[in-house]
């Protein structure tokens, strides 16, 4: 799977712009603001219906002008065929796959698999649990399209159940019976998060040790902990099958949801779930969030979007395109030319990089004749071969 073509016309600082790219390594070099990441952003967007960057799609038309718009042209086992956003002020956002709407956005998820590396994503080292739940579920949409479903389910299961608890605060009222219901919609499509998660990280954690081994070296163990107390004190593997685990979670969710209903009344929203859950991320059992080096937390940060990849891969039998914006950023020269070897080999397949020393790229490319690469000059919204 790769983008031959992209087409942007008003997107952010580009007026009208289109660039052939290569199966393998493509590089988009030029000063801060020229508009690199823009670029990667634009590709992102045909993957996922949305900007990895920019809450409102808005945002992202160019001043003044009335709409947006980003087509690609991609190829796959020698088939050819256009993915097109469409974003006017005041209407809805469109996405088309060969010049055929979607009905809704979550079609086309997992359709163009896509990892993507920047050093905003330091915050899923650093920041809340919300953005490792989001990490998680983001690898899962994209090859498990039911677990996407549960999760957009499960999503609006919450906020009707928190609008019903301000509903009781505002009303002085408590209708525990219509509470319930919501509960029961939770623990039906919550179990599904939670077991599917589980899986993931099974099949992961080996993926990830490997990536974390190949850009640090041995010598450390990095680990991948599940926290979720709906699970604490429950072993999965003495569940001798899948659905005797299932009865098990969809009892304890049940049981806490129950026992939470008066803490939920006052709190005003729902505390227990696989919404509240969280990655632990350590290094020889010590918090990386904690107590990480520099090197360390981005040296983990490398090896779970790595092992992302892997993982989409072998699900997927697709090889994700791979983004790396700037992430040369604060890596030494021999760590960044090992980046580059990897992800330049057989092992990947297209990668869009950017990065703000142009002689860098060249001089690693100069010592690797063999590798497919172009590289891009950007200019202040301009793209110059």
């Amino acid at each position: 799977m790769h983008i031959e073509n992209l087409k942007l016309t008003n997107f952010k600082n580009y007026v009208d712009e289109e660039i052939d790219l290569c199966d393998n390594v493509n590089c988009f070099v030029g000063n801060n603001g020229a508009g690199k990441t823009n670029l990667l952003d634009a590709v992102y967007y045909l993957s996922f219906c949305k900007s990895y960057f920019s809450p409102l799609d808005v945002q992202n038309i160019r001043r003044d002008k009335p709409f947006f718009a980003i087509h690609g042209r991609y190829k796959h086992d020698d088939q050819q065929f256009m993915v097109s956003c469409v974003q006017k002020r005041g209407q809805s956002k469109q996405m088309r796959l060969d010049k055929k709407a979607y009905k809704a956005f979550a079609e086309h998820v997992g359709k163009i698999p896509l990892v993507i590396i920047t050093p905003s994503d330091q915050s899923l080292i650093i920041g809340g649990s919300d953005i490792r739940r989001k990490f998680l579920d983001g690898i899962i949409s994209q090859i498990d399209r039911d677990y996407l479903h549960h999760l957009l389910q499960y999503q609006k299961c919450v906020e009707q159940r928190n609008s019903l608890l301000k509903q009781f605060y505002d009303d002085r009222t408590f209708d525990e019976p219509s509470l319930q219901l919501w509960d029961e919609q939770l623990v039906a499509h919550g179990v599904r998060l939670l077991l599917r998660r589980l899986a993931l990280l099974r099949d992961f954690r080996p993926l990830f040790r490997s990536y974390y081994a190949d850009v640090a070296g041995e010598g450390e163990m990095p680990q991948l902990s599940y926290e979720s107390k709906i699970l604490e004190g429950w072993d999965a593997e003495e569940q001798k099958a899948a659905d005797e685990a299932e009865q098990q979670v969809r009892s304890r969710f049940a049981a806490m949801l129950a026992e939470a209903r008066q803490r939920d009344r006052y709190a005003l929203y729902t505390t227990v779930g696989p919404h509240r859950d969280d990655l632990e991320l350590s290094i020889d059992d010590m918090s990386v969030k904690r107590f990480g080096s520099q090197g360390q937390q981005k040296t983990f940060l490398l090896a779970l979007k790595l092992a992302q990849f892997e993982y989409i891969y072998r699900q997927s039998g697709i090889k994700p395109i791979l983004l790396l914006d700037d992430v040369f950023d604060k890596l030494d020269m021999p760590r960044v030319k090992h980046l580059i070897h990897l992800v330049g080999s057989d092992r990947f397949g297209q990668v869009l990089l950017s990065d703000t020393q142009p002689g860098r790229v060249q001089a690693i490319f100069d010592e690797m004749p063999d590798v497919e690469h172009r590289i891009f000059q950007v200019e202040k919204g301009r793209i110059i071969r």
